[in-house]
């Protein structure tokens, strides 16, 4: 079955453990799968080419900036994060300061580390639900998400996530600051 859209199966009554949905992605390497907090096993379409390259400038970005100040790890969208709330997640970037990722053992950070990013940016793609993005969004916010950008080039806008402050929304283009979060990080983003 190949699909644009995300395909959503309840399995809250199922009750996967961490170590079996790590096997579940195993199994299904072909899959990017997710799970939310409320028990949804979410199978997510690959990105067109326009996203994926979007998605690759962001996280060569935040690579470059890591690189020069060495403050913490960067990683992809293929990396599924178990957030403290019970979900499973891949932002399309997130970055982990150094002393939270060096607290994993060896095994949590070889695995899905058990760990909510510093900062993670999700970018809509043209099948993306908002309202999803914005759940999930919300959903690492409650996990402890510091810094958050929700990139809707379809609104032509970006939704700011931050602990205990409500969202802001800019319009693009715009300039991105990581705040202190990323310190000197700074994200040019053009109309799209």
């Amino acid at each position: 079955m190949i699909t644009s859209e995300a395909v959503i199966l309840n399995i809250k009554n199922v009750g996967l453990s961490d170590e079996q949905f790590y096997q579940l992605c195993q199994i299904n390497e072909n899959w990017k799968l997710e799970q939310t907090s409320k028990g949804e096993l979410i199978i997510m379409p690959p990105v067109g080419a326009i996203s994926g390259n979007r998605e690759s400038e962001f996280n060569a970005d935040v690579v470059i900036w890591n690189r020069q100040t060495g403050l913490g790890k960067v990683f992809s969208s293929s990396t599924v994060f178990i957030l403290p709330n019970g979900g499973k997640r891949s932002p399309d970037v997130a970055w982990i300061a150094n002393e939270r990722w060096e607290a994993l053992t060896p095994l949590e950070r070889e695995k899905f580390p058990p760990i909510c990013p510093d900062f993670v940016i999700e970018l809509r793609s043209r099948t993306d639900s908002l309202e999803i993005l914005q759940e999930k969004m919300q959903e690492y916010l409650n996990s402890g998400l510091r810094l958050g950008w929700l990139i809707n080039p379809q609104n032509q806008q970006v939704e700011i996530y931050r602990q205990n402050q409500s969202v802001e929304v800019v319009s693009l283009p715009t300039t991105l600051s990581g705040e202190n979060i990323l310190p000197g990080f700074v994200l040019e983003l053009p109309m799209f």
